[in-house]
């Protein structure tokens, strides 16, 4: 994306689940991927998934721009620039929404009888009967670890939130079990493609994360392989749409680590970068540096 140091807010493009995306050339990792199997794809369903809890004011729950794609304009920025911190996001921003039919949604069910895209992944994480079809004794059991970890609706609907939440608690004692992420003597930024898990190590060290994060849409993938942070940019926006970008780390063109003003859960990925809520990238702001390096691997869910 192009940058600039002060801009007036312009318009902002929303963009909801079905727009139709144009195709970027892929780039080649410049390391080898490793070869064990990515978790297993969601389910396909015959109707698009919606918030199933409405945003509240100033949460720009469907809000990309596509200047976001583009390289930045490097400069450094002055000392009072930086002295300057993003502002925190509204409050409810990061609520874990899960995504679910509309018809559920507008019905406000309290237990849904719809197999979500997730179903068999989630039966088998709750130790259910493994079939891929949703029953009451599955909804009740959803419903309960929904209710436990403030997913909202809890109405036990196997979506891409109950899902993430699941991959997170399993990787938070050692993300790097399957050993998909090099492990090297310096720092290595770990994006994790398939579970959209991001964490940064050193040796067998986990010294950030990790953290949810949300990847690139399809035909604007994040590009696979290593990768080195070329420039930082604590208040970085977009000069087209004048989107803020906080904690800006680029490595790769326009792709960079940034906080993101809005869920990332959403069903539609970024437009390249790695997006982070708010807290996570200003921790990560604080742990990487110009010249670390970053690998990615794997696929996001619908690409």
């Amino acid at each position: 994306m192009i940058s600039r140091r002060i801009a007036p807010r312009v318009v902002a493009v929303l963009l909801t689940t079905t727009t139709a995306l144009s195709t970027t050339a892929y780039t080649a990792a410049s390391a080898p991927a490793a070869s064990a199997p990515a978790p297993p794809a969601p389910a396909a369903l015959d109707t698009d998934l919606v918030p199933g809890v409405a945003p509240g004011p100033g949460q720009p729950w469907q809000i990309d721009t596509p200047d976001q794609a583009l390289p930045p304009e490097v400069y450094t920025p002055t000392a009072q620039e930086d002295a300057v911190e993003p502002k925190d996001a509204p409050p409810g921003t990061y609520d874990l929404i899960e995504y679910v039919p509309l018809a559920d949604a507008v019905a406000k069910v309290s237990c849904s009888k719809q197999t979500g895209p997730y179903q068999r992944q989630v039966e088998r994480w709750l130790k259910l009967k493994t079939d891929g079809k949703q029953t009451t004794a599955d909804c009740k059991a959803i419903r309960a670890f929904q209710a436990k970890h403030k997913i909202k609706p809890a109405i036990g609907f196997a979506g891409p939130v109950t899902w993430s939440t699941m991959m997170l608690l399993s990787a938070k004692k050692n993300p790097n079990a399957a050993k998909k992420c090099p492990v090297r003597s310096y720092k290595v930024a770990c994006v994790d493609l398939d579970r959209q898990l991001t964490w940064v190590q050193q040796d067998s060290e986990v010294v950030f994360g990790p953290v949810p994060m949300r990847s690139g849409r399809k035909g604007h993938i994040t590009r696979k392989g290593w990768h080195t942070v070329y420039w930082r940019h604590k208040n970085h926006v977009s000069t087209l749409y004048d989107e803020p970008m906080p904690y800006a780390q680029f490595f790769d063109g326009g792709e960079a680590f940034h906080a993101a003003y809005g869920s990332i859960y959403t069903t539609v990925g970024s437009w390249g970068c790695v997006n982070l809520k708010l807290a996570d990238a200003r921790k990560l702001w604080g742990v990487l540096e110009k010249g670390d390096h970053v690998y990615v691997w794997g696929r996001r869910p619908g690409t």
